[in-house]
């Protein structure tokens, strides 16, 4: 079976250098989501659907962009029944709306779930079908419709949704994550601003900051990179190591947040080309299951999963290590390789991360093995693949005492 998986790979990898991934135009900086509001307003576009989650519409955090796009003449109605992990109910739901507004663009507010669902409800409203039916890499579908035009404001640095190809849906009856992988689902247009995330608190800072430096090493550690990837998941990596501390301690600090959006785009531009692994594989598992919030999960496995890796890949966390000036001067491949490790346990200990899962059960480990599996064996370009006995170990180190 793991030779198949690796022939999936190969096959995969082989068909990279000829393939092209848009990349939107950023505005980046204090206010840039009001540069990028002022920016719609000048297509020419008359109706437009704003997308977000309920207690950021409460918070008030849309207000200032909505209002903007008014006075320059958009009518403008909001869809902000998302949820985190959002399902094929809220999908609909926006599809719904999408339809019943009229609306000639959408314009995504909020963390990865609202960017997510927008480019879901936006793939399934041009094609006319069920998300269920967008499972998968859009290589092996039949063509699909670009959907309307599509912008995105994020306002958390972790998920790099508004720059990637992916995005992920949860069908809550099987208890499963999928993502549907499609380069029609990236934003024309994206504001980094990091007024809209100075107001983010420490426990929502950490786990998505944690977020964006998994998808930079995964996508580091990847077998199907190029110099392109390294360059970025290289410089996401440092960003995130010097400025997450510092968000975390002040979240008023905006060069701290502007550098971690900036930083969360860059490692999302580095996996949508090289992809992610195991830490998604399982962390995917654990929030289906037991609702564990995405970035919390990747958290809390990544360096567990860096552990088993290490053995094949030491001399690319090495290079992890120095670009982010973690370890002794001299020191060896080895001994970087494990201080980016016990760096990034540091991380999470000086953030009040926990090291374990509270919710795992014994009795689940046959389900979340088979999924992450799945989900990872022939597709995602792992340095070092599993057997069960390793998904059993790995499982029990996630478990509380």
């Amino acid at each position: 079976m793991y030779l198949i998986s690796r022939a999936r790979v190969a096959l995969n990898a082989a068909a990279l250098p000829f393939l092209t991934f848009p990349k939107p135009f950023a505005f980046t900086g204090p206010h840039a989501a009001l540069a990028l509001c002022r920016q719609i307003a000048a297509t020419g576009i008359k109706r437009l659907l704003v997308v977000t989650d309920g207690p950021l519409l409460r918070l008030g955090l849309p207000a200032p962009l909505i209002e903007a796009l008014e006075g320059a003449g958009l009518q403008v109605e909001v869809f902000s029944e998302v949820e985190p992990d959002p399902g094929y109910d809220v999908i609909l739901a926006g599809v719904a709306r999408l339809r019943e507004s009229r609306a000639e663009a959408v314009l995504a507010v909020g963390g990865g779930s609202s960017i997510d669902c927008a480019k879901a409800m936006l793939l399934s409203h041009a094609n006319n079908v069920h998300p269920s039916r967008l499972k998968g890499v859009w290589l092996y579908a039949l063509p699909r419709r670009k959907g309307l035009p599509f912008y995105a404001i994020p306002t958390t640095a972790g998920t790099g949704s508004e720059v990637t190809i992916v995005s992920v849906v949860s069908d809550k009856v099987a208890k499963v994550k999928y993502a549907i992988l499609d380069p029609k689902q990236v934003p024309a247009m994206v504001a980094l601003d990091p007024t809209l995330m100075a107001g983010l608190p420490p426990q929502i800072t950490a786990p998505t900051g944690m977020d964006a430096l998994t998808h930079a090493v995964e996508a580091y550690l990847s077998t199907t990179v190029s110099e392109e990837t390294d360059d970025l998941a290289r410089s996401a990596t440092a960003s995130i190591v010097r400025s997450l501390p510092v968000a975390y301690a002040d979240g008023q600090d905006l060069e701290a947040r502007e550098q971690m959006a900036i930083a969360s785009s860059l490692a999302g531009l580095a996996f949508t080309r090289a992809g992610v692994g195991y830490v998604h594989a399982f962390a995917h598992q654990l929030g289906a299951l037991y609702h564990v919030p995405h970035g919390l999960a990747n958290a809390i496995v990544m360096p567990y999963v860096l552990d088993f890796s290490k053995a094949t890949c030491a001399p690319r966390l090495a290079d992890l290590a120095r670009s982010a000036g973690l370890g002794a001067p001299g020191a060896s491949e080895a001994e970087l390789a494990d201080a980016f490790i016990a760096h990034v346990r540091a991380m999470n200990q000086a953030m009040r991360i926990p090291d374990k899962i509270q919710e795992l059960r014994r009795e689940d480990y046959g389900t979340i093995i088979a999924h992450a599996f799945h989900e990872a064996h022939g597709t995602y370009a792992v340095p070092r693949y599993m057997v069960r006995g390793d998904a059993v170990a790995l499982l029990d180190e996630l478990m509380p005492h």
